[in-house]
């Protein structure tokens, strides 16, 4: 038996609010949930790649483009969520294993990529690094997630997740408003006292910690800016970041996804 086992989950929900069905949208000849499968698929080293969700018609789409499925419940507020109310059902399908005796001793050995399926551009080499940071220091990581450096013009966008960075890398707070504040300085030069950091949406997590947000409540920061890994941090539970650099990007609107297509003239070739 394998030492530990790797997982890239997709969650989906085919309801999203500002941009209905959009997973199931054209992109330059297919689906945006197709072109962050393909994506995935690119990456090195791991186990599986299972999509994630409640939709009959996204289970039959994922099963077409040849990818394995698991059912989640409907009722869940993130993607984080999701995985995490089917954590029992994730360690399983991880090892190929259903006596939960068996399992008992597993989670911890388990490690789940969590790619959202609105990130048609996701670079299979950040998804990489994350493997091997797993690899490497797999007691010491229970979270791990990528920042890069933020443009000035994207500092006060409040649609650009914030990252606030301690020294040893650890996330302390993620935000829509610029952190820190710079007192006594015109914001529109906060960029030269300060090296901001972006989020990108995309988290690895041990499975033993994933399965933790099922009985954690809903944390009042997470309310307040819309961002489901606050409840972690609400928690106590240390996100580790690591830099990447590229260009991250994720269709939430028409905007989205008239920049999407414009962006894909070239890059994909209707393949």
């Amino acid at each position: 038996m394998q030492d530990k086992k790797i997982i890239i989950a997709i969650p989906v929900r085919l309801n999203s609010k500002r941009l209905p069905r959009k997973v199931l949208l054209d992109l330059a000849g297919k689906t945006i949930l197709n072109r962050v499968y393909d994506q995935c698929k690119k990456a090195l080293n791991y186990d599986e790649i299972v999509i994630c969700t409640s939709d009959e018609e996204i289970k039959e789409f994922a099963q077409s483009i040849g990818s394995k499925v698991l059912l989640t419940p409907s009722e869940v507020k993130s993607g984080s969520e999701r995985l995490s109310s089917i954590s029992d059902n994730l360690l399983s399908f991880s090892w190929g294993e259903t006596n939960q005796t068996s399992l008992k001793n597993l989670a911890k050995r388990t490690f789940i990529i969590n790619v959202q399926g609105d990130q048609p551009f996701i670079d299979p080499e950040v998804i990489n690094q994350m493997i091997n940071i797993y690899k490497t220091g797999e007691t010491m990581y229970k979270i791990i997630t990528p920042i890069y450096k933020l443009k000035s013009n994207d500092i006060h966008n409040p649609s650009i997740v914030k990252t606030l960075v301690s020294n040893n890398h650890e996330a302390l707070y993620f935000s829509r408003s610029a952190i820190p504040h710079i007192r006594g300085i015109d914001p529109k030069h906060w960029h030269d006292y300060h090296q901001y950091w972006g989020h990108v949406g995309i988290y690895g997590y041990r499975l033993d910690i994933l399965k933790k947000l099922r009985s954690l409540p809903v944390s009042k920061l997470e309310n307040a800016e819309k961002l489901e890994q606050l409840r972690f941090i609400d928690a106590g539970i240390v996100i580790s970041t690591f830099e990447v650099t590229g260009d991250f990007f994720s269709v939430d609107t028409q905007e989205d996804l008239d920049y999407a297509r414009k962006k894909c003239i070239g890059k994909f070739n209707k393949n």
